[in-house]
This record gives structure tokens, C-alpha cells and sequence, in this order.
């Protein structure tokens, strides 16, 4: 593997396991604020985001390279209302779409056919993840002043559940 694409995909694993930690933050604001669903619903990205990240892992070991695991910075976001998460969320999963493209611009340098195929997965899955983030900010900005609404929507995200993603069940 080229050393500029592993040091990228090793560094991803980290970029991943901060953003399971960013959300874990987003769910404790949105516990504190007795909004259960939005809680699950970002404790359940959490655990998405912890996947990437072995989704990675496993990449690099089946490729016989040695995974380096980093120190993960502490989240430093405070937030002043419903919105805000909602917002942070979506800035920082343009933020991962960004380093997702580098690795794979990288990966077209190097001529490395198999990770450009590898991160085919990962460019849908950020589509998805930008676009659920201006759903979750335009619902909220619709309807989150209405108490009742605010309910429905907490009811919605309630009812989320966690799926395996499909490089890890092994399609």
C-alpha cells in the first residue's frame, strides 16, 4: 500500500472514533435536555461512527498493514439550544466527507484501484449522512418551537435502531 494512502486510512480510524465521540456528546446534551429520541438517535450515529472506524481497521489488517491507533481528542462543543448539535453535526460530516476524499484522491495518485472500490462505500454513506443532517436542521427549524411538534419529532428519532453496516455483517 502507498505510505501517503495508509498513513491517510490510519489517520481516518482516529477521525472516526473522535466523531463516535462527538455524537456521544450530542446525545448527553440531548439527554440533559429530556430529549431521549435525539439522544438515541446520536447515540446510535455514535455507534455507526465507532464501525467506520473498524471498517478501516479491517481494511488495512486484510491488506497486511499494522493499524496505529491514536489518542482521541475530547469533544469541545457546548450548546445553547436544540438547533446547534443539529448544525455541528452536519458541518462536521462535511468535514469527513472532505478527509474521505482526500484519501481518495490519494488513492487515485497512486494508482490504487482497491482503495478508490473500498471508499466507494464510504463516498454513498457520506452522501446519506450530509443529507440526514439538512433533513434533521430543517425539520428543526420547521417545527422544533412547537412544543407538540418538538415531541413528534423527539418520537421519530426514538424509534431509530442500529443496522450493522454492511462491510462489517459481511454483505
Amino acid at each position: 500500500m502507498d505510505a501517503r494512502v495508509y498513513e491517510l486510512i490510519n489517520d481516518q480510524i482516529n477521525k472516526e472514533l473522535y466523531s463516535a465521540y462527538l455524537y456521544l456528546s450530542f446525545a448527553d446534551y440531548y439527554e440533559d435536555e429530556g430529549l431521549d429520541g435525539y439522544a438515541n438517535w446520536y447515540m446510535i450515529q455514535a455507534q455507526e461512527e465507532r464501525d467506520h472506524a473498524l471498517i478501516f481497521r479491517k481494511y488495512l489488517i486484510e491488506n497486511g498493514e499494522s493499524v496505529k491507533l491514536l489518542a482521541i481528542d475530547q469533544p469541545d462543543k457546548t450548546f445553547s439550544n436544540h438547533l446547534e448539535p443539529l448544525e455541528a453535526g452536519l458541518e462536521h460530516e462535511e468535514y469527513v466527507t472532505s478527509l474521505i476524499n482526500g484519501i481518495y484522491a490519494a488513492a487515485v495518485e497512486a494508482n490504487d484501484y482497491r482503495t478508490q472500490k473500498f471508499l466507494g462505500w464510504f463516498i454513498d454513506e457520506q452522501l446519506e449522512e450530509e443529507d440526514t443532517a439538512r433533513g434533521m436542521i430543517d425539520k428543526m427549524k420547521l417545527f422544533g418551537d412547537d412544543a407538540r411538534s418538538l415531541y413528534e419529532l423527539n418520537q421519530e428519532y426514538a424509534a431509530r435502531t442500529y443496522t450493522t453496516p454492511s462491510p462489517l455483517a459481511g454483505e
